[in-house]
């Protein structure tokens, strides 16, 4: 027999424990709540400004996925601070209905360019990879080159005198890799928004540009811009006459212009992958996959597990132009 005591205490613990096991999951994590989500309107964060590639992609998905999940889908563009300010809204949202839609290359190369970051990259999970962006090497057609071997040939002819651009860190770093690889000595003109680049770049000002194809077609089409090489690890079959770096011998031109979703920390793997499955219907219809192929992105959709070891391979990439150039990541 149990005495008065230890008989109530029993009797909490039981009913307790009854509560607990009656109690539905977390919604975070019960299948029902996934299958429901979302119950509200998304948001797609993004660290660029309006008309960038990733940009179009990201407005032409949320108006397919939208109608698929019967929400609205809404694409906001917080630019500038390099990407922290839409990375930590998403962060600090704690909101699986706030999502950051990026180039990987906004992020990766942060623990190179800064000695500490405002944010923890595993706060952040990847959900979907969505498209490679094509990445291009672009000179002024008045400048005369056709190729990588010719603007090595002209650096090396007037070293200092030429300059370059390039407003992503990423590609910043890859093209300085590429300089101190040749040994080439150029000069770096700062911008911080791509189109003043591409103007100056359409005007000879700028002897060099390293950034996405879509913000500088417009120039090509025009006749004032000339696009000597891209810096995807896959030959395009949309620019079929355009070698990659590693196909005109420099390999130190390597850097894929990877783009893809990512959600809050605790958001289940359920969930994400079935976003990601969501992602993959809507991009792979024939209309918007000409559409994005126009604005410069590839449509490579991929699963999370996919889209994290693409990642993990960007971030080599980095670690070995870090290597370089000499600089040690910020832990």
């Amino acid at each position: 027999m149990l005495g008065p005591r230890r008989s109530i205490l029993a009797l909490i613990f039981c009913t307790v424990a009854a509560l607990l096991s009656s109690a539905p999951s977390s919604p975070a994590q019960s299948p029902s709540a996934t299958q429901a989500w979302p119950t509200r309107p998304v948001r797609f964060i993004i660290p660029l400004g309006p008309g960038s590639g990733v940009d179009i992609t990201a407005r032409v998905l949320a108006d397919k996925l939208s109608a698929k999940w019967g929400q609205p889908v809404v694409v906001e563009n917080k630019p500038g601070g390099d990407a922290f300010i839409a990375i930590t809204a998403v962060i600090g949202a704690h909101d699986d209905h706030v999502l950051l839609f990026a180039p990987a290359s906004t992020f990766t190369a942060h623990p190179l360019l800064h000695d500490k970051l405002p944010y923890d990259i595993n706060d952040l999970m990847p959900i979907a990879r969505v498209t490679n962006t094509l990445i291009a090497l672009a000179v002024p057609t008045e400048l005369g080159v056709g190729s990588v071997k010719e603007l090595v040939a002209k650096i090396k002819a007037a070293p200092g005198k030429l300059n370059y651009a390039s407003v992503t860190g990423a590609n910043d770093l890859m093209f300085e890799a590429f300089l101190k690889t040749e040994k080439l000595e150029m000069a770096k003109v700062p911008y911080k928004n791509p189109v003043a680049a591409i103007n100056d770049l359409s005007e000879g000002r700028i002897h060099a540009f390293v950034g996405a194809y879509a913000i500088m077609r417009p120039r090509v089409l025009a006749g004032k811009v000339k696009v000597i090489a891209l810096t995807n690890l896959q030959h395009a079959a949309a620019l079929p006459d355009i070698l990659t770096g590693r196909e005109a011998g420099y390999k130190s031109l390597e850097f894929d212009g990877l783009v893809g979703l990512l959600g809050p920390r605790d958001m289940p793997l359920a969930l994400r992958e079935r976003i990601a499955a969501d992602i993959r219907a809507a991009i792979e219809d024939p209309q918007v996959v000409a559409k994005l192929s126009a604005t410069g992105q590839v449509v490579n959709p991929g699963t999370p597990a996919e889209f994290a070891a693409a990642l993990e391979d960007q971030r080599a990439t980095v670690a070995g132009i870090g290597k370089i150039l000499g600089i040690k990541a910020a832990q």
